[in-house]
C-alpha cells in the first residue's frame, strides 16, 4: 500500500436534486446534475490528491468536479452520468493506492442538533454564510457533524432522500464535516435519521 491514507472514499449514485443544485453552486469544475453518480474522497497527506485524480481521469470518462488541498487533507469530487465510469475511476484510485474500500476510515457521527422554531436573529446569522437555501425564521434546523469530513456528503444526499428538506450548507473539508438543513419539525427529524443511517452504513477501519 502507498504512503497515502484513504480517510474517506464514497460513491453516491442517484444524486438528489437539491444536493446536486448545491454542488452546482459551489464546485470548481464540472457541475453534477440530479441523478448523476459522484465519487468523493479525502486523502492524507493532502498533496496526494493531484496524482490520484490524474490517474482516475485517465482510466475513465469521469469529469472532475472539485480538487483541493486544505490544511491537512486532499479532497476531491468526480462525476459522471454513468455509474460504471465512476466505478472505474474508483478502482483506478484504489489500484494506485494498493488498497481496497475496506482500507478507508469508517465514519462516525460526532454530534447532532435539532433546533425548533429558529429565532429570526439566528436565522439571519446563518443566512450570512450559507451557500444553499435560506433559513426562514420559525423553521426547524437540523445540524449533523461527522468525521472524516468528506462523509458528510452522503449524509446530505440521504437526508434529502428521506424527507422534504432544504439544504442550507454542506461543509465537507477539514477535520469535521457539517451539514445544515431545514424544514418542518417532522421532516427534519426524519431527514436526520436518514443522514445518520447513511453515515453508519459505511464500512471501514477505525480512524
Amino acid at each position: 500500500m502507498s504512503d497515502l491514507t484513504i480517510r474517506a472514499l464514497v460513491q453516491i449514485d442517484n444524486l438528489q436534486p437539491k444536493f446536486a443544485a448545491y454542488n452546482g453552486a459551489t464546485v470548481q469544475g464540472s457541475v453534477p446534475l440530479s441523478g448523476d453518480t459522484i465519487l468523493i474522497g479525502e486523502i492524507a497527506p493532502g498533496n496526494g490528491v493531484f496524482s490520484l485524480i490524474d490517474r482516475a481521469l485517465k482510466a475513465s470518462s469521469v469529469e472532475a468536479t472539485s480538487q483541493l488541498v486544505e490544511r491537512e487533507f486532499g479532497f476531491f469530487i468526480l462525476r459522471s452520468q454513468s455509474n460504471a465510469e465512476v466505478s472505474a475511476a474508483r478502482d483506478a484510485i484504489l489500484a494506485e493506492l494498493g488498497a481496497s474500500m475496506n482500507d478507508r476510515v469508517k465514519p462516525s457521527v460526532a454530534s447532532t442538533q435539532i433546533i425548533t422554531s429558529v429565532e429570526p436573529y439566528q436565522a439571519q446569522l446563518l443566512n450570512k454564510w450559507r451557500k444553499g437555501s435560506l433559513v426562514v425564521p420559525g423553521q426547524t434546523l437540523g445540524i449533523i457533524e461527522c468525521a472524516p469530513a468528506a462523509y458528510i456528503s452522503i449524509a446530505a444526499n440521504e437526508a434529502e432522500k428521506s424527507a422534504d428538506i432544504d439544504i442550507v450548507e454542506v461543509r465537507a473539508v477539514g477535520r469535521f464535516g457539517r451539514l445544515f438543513f431545514c424544514g418542518s419539525e417532522d421532516s427534519v427529524q426524519t431527514a436526520m435519521q436518514g443522514a445518520i443511517a447513511g453515515i453508519e452504513a459505511v464500512e471501514g477501519v477505525a480512524g
